[in-house]
């Protein structure tokens, strides 16, 4: 394992990025460091040992407003599709086709993530290739039938029969709305949590959905997936400076840094015993 401060002190020679912080991490002895990329605002994580298993993440802080479920429809359609990759389902070919050793994304109440790991090298840079350009050139703004398909439209499938609200997103959440502790847990949250992100349901309520518009999905791509408002991560044993320089050269000095005006307000105390009577599916 390289010394801490040579380590260091090679991340300072980036003329990109400053180094916010840095520590050696006895427990996995590694080196790390926090580095923000001067232009865009990005701010870096990089841990650097002699793990084979190496590990990409850029992540994004999502504070949806309401339960249209906008962070999550965003996070399946960003992979269908990119200005480098303009295929139907990236992910799927990456799941079929590539080495890794871990493939997903996920959407929590106040982020949405996209990991990626890999024990090859060339296959790793791939990786990382199709993640980035999947969050920040989707093919979303070209394509509303990408929104529709993964987040809300309307089927008629008989020309005598009723008009059904289908898209994968709106049927995914109607499944998760089917568990009990499910409705529960968003009911108490939304009673401990009214006048923040964690009040709403992140990832969809199946009856406010259909009310997303194509426009407002946009917007709020916008507005979050924006280097100044990512966390990207990196770990295992790679030429660090070599990956922060391809990061800055082919994704990052591509933005000006911004204010995402992403912060959580902190909840302001109820002040009184709140009692709801809440109607839950039994199985």
């Amino acid at each position: 394992m390289k010394d801490q401060n040579n380590f260091v002190e090679n991340l300072k020679k980036l003329n990109e990025y400053e180094v916010m912080y840095d520590e050696y991490l006895d427990d996995i002895t590694s080196n790390a460091a926090v580095l923000r990329h001067k232009k865009s605002g990005a701010r870096i994580c990089v841990i650097s040992n002699d793990d084979k298993n190496k590990v990409f993440s850029v992540g994004f802080r999502t504070t949806p407003t309401d339960s249209t479920g906008v962070p999550h429809i965003i996070e399946h359609t960003v992979l269908c599709g990119s200005k480098k990759y303009p295929i139907k389902d990236p992910f799927m070919e990456l799941s079929k086709g590539s080495l890794n050793t871990f493939l997903n994304a996920m959407t929590f109440p106040d982020k949405t993530v996209y990991p990626v790991a890999s024990l090859n090298d060339k296959d790793f840079a791939n990786l990382m290739d199709v993640y980035m350009d999947a969050v920040f050139n989707p093919r979303i703004y070209e394509k509303e039938e990408i929104f529709r398909q993964d987040g809300v439209r309307y089927e008629l499938f008989d020309k005598d029969g009723e008009i059904e609200i289908n898209g994968v997103v709106y049927s995914e959440m109607k499944g998760a709305f089917s568990d009990p502790m499910e409705v529960l847990r968003n009911n108490e949250m939304a009673a401990l949590m009214p006048d923040n992100t964690y009040g709403v349901v992140s990832g969809g309520d199946p009856d406010v959905i259909p009310s997303l518009t194509y426009e407002n999905y946009l917007n709020f791509h916008r507005r979050y997936y924006h280097p100044s408002n990512s966390y990207i991560y990196l770990y295992g044993d790679c030429n660090m400076e070599e990956k922060l320089k391809w990061l800055d050269t082919e994704y990052l000095k591509n933005y000006d840094a911004i204010d995402p005006k992403s912060e959580i307000e902190m909840q302001k105390p109820i002040g009184k015993m709140v009692k709801q009577n809440i109607a839950y599916p039994s199985a």
